[in-house]
């Protein structure tokens, strides 16, 4: 930006000094010499004196580097270059974990929590937390799976953490470990003083009593009054295209999972198998992650098919997927044909 200022401001000056020194510098009719002297002395005063003159009106900081310097990704990337060079402590690590974190450069970021908890052998209960909350925020299902258990084994190593509290009740909720979850949830909504998220947690109480409640009326004997159920239901049959299907390695997991493209979050309900076609699958209650987010009659849902070549529920570039639009209650079995890649 500097360089394209100076070449203009340049460019301007030149063409003011050529239009003053062309009438000095022509040759005159009476055969007197051109006034070189008096055009030297103008091309001065125009080039000298508007670079002085911006100098002294100026408020612009032509050395000043502090702003680029100290902004977050410069100090990070500092951060980085050093500790590549001289390695670091723990703490150095955790400290590029957290600033890659703010950054929303959750793979570095993941990277980074790793070394620190490689440096620890395991016992590093901020460590695990950062690898946790890094992979959460990039796919909410992990804290179903690797995620949760990275809070599992943080609090096992730090029981006074609310973090690693807070995060492994919504996991063990998500598990379906309701008197668990519940404890937990009572636990820090004992010491919460912030109304929202007093309120989050109570929403968590809330979701522990309403699965407890449909669980037991599910398994009440027979001839005994129990709630009605959700009978809402996804059915899609899920083929590859044959151009693709070199790209689809044996063993390879294959995710079924429906959202609501307007409503981020979780999804409404998801499954993981293998990735062998055809195959039909149905998504219900069941499967879904949360008790606040299940499918239901009259839903507009995104229904996406997905290989994960990287094995994680994460979308990585280059993933085969395919994807069709659900109308809950009212369309059938739709087909989905995966024949596209993940950019």
């Amino acid at each position: 930006m500097i360089v394209a200022f100076v070449l203009i401001a340049g460019t301007l000056a030149t063409a003011a000094a050529l239009l003053l020194l062309t009438p000095l510098l022509r040759r005159r009719d009476d055969a007197r010499p051109a006034a070189a002297i008096a055009a030297i002395a103008v091309l001065l005063a125009v080039l000298l004196g508007g670079a002085g003159l911006y100098a002294a009106f100026s408020n612009y900081k032509w050395n000043d580097t502090s702003t680029v310097a100290d902004s977050p990704a410069a100090m990070t990337a500092r951060l980085a270059s050093r500790l590549a060079r001289e390695g670091g402590s723990q703490e150095d690590w955790l400290q590029l974990g957290r600033s890659y974190g703010v950054l929303e450069q959750y793979p570095l970021a993941l990277r980074a929590y790793q070394r620190a908890d490689q440096m620890a052998k395991g016992q590093n209960a901020e460590a695990l937390m950062g690898m946790a909350e890094t992979l959460v925020q990039q796919d909410v299902e992990e804290l179903r799976g690797r995620g949760g258990r990275m809070f599992e084994r943080a609090l096992e190593l730090d029981p006074t953490s609310r973090r690693a509290l807070f995060y492994s009740a919504f996991a063990a909720l998500g598990r379906g470990e309701t008197v668990l979850a519940r404890t937990r949830f009572n636990q820090l909504l004992a010491q919460e003083q912030d109304p929202d998220v007093r309120a989050l947690i109570e929403h968590g109480i809330a979701s522990a009593n309403e699965q407890e409640t449909r669980v037991a009326g599910q398994s009440a004997p027979a001839g005994s009054a129990a709630p009605a159920t959700d009978a809402a239901r996804i059915a899609v049959h899920v083929t590859l295209a044959p151009e693709l299907a070199s790209r689809v390695p044996p063993g390879a997991p294959l995710f079924v999972a429906a959202r609501d493209p307007r409503s981020p979050g979780p999804p409404f309900a998801v499954k993981r198998m293998a990735a062998q076609f055809p195959v039909d699958v149905e998504l219900t209650g069941a499967d879904a992650m949360l008790e606040s987010r299940r499918i239901s009659a009259g839903q507009q849902l995104e229904v996406v098919a997905r290989v994960a070549l990287g094995g994680t529920p994460t979308a990585t570039s280059g993933d085969p997927f395919g994807q069709v639009s659900y109308h809950v209650g009212r369309d059938g079995k739709l087909n989905i044909v995966i024949d596209r890649l993940a950019p």
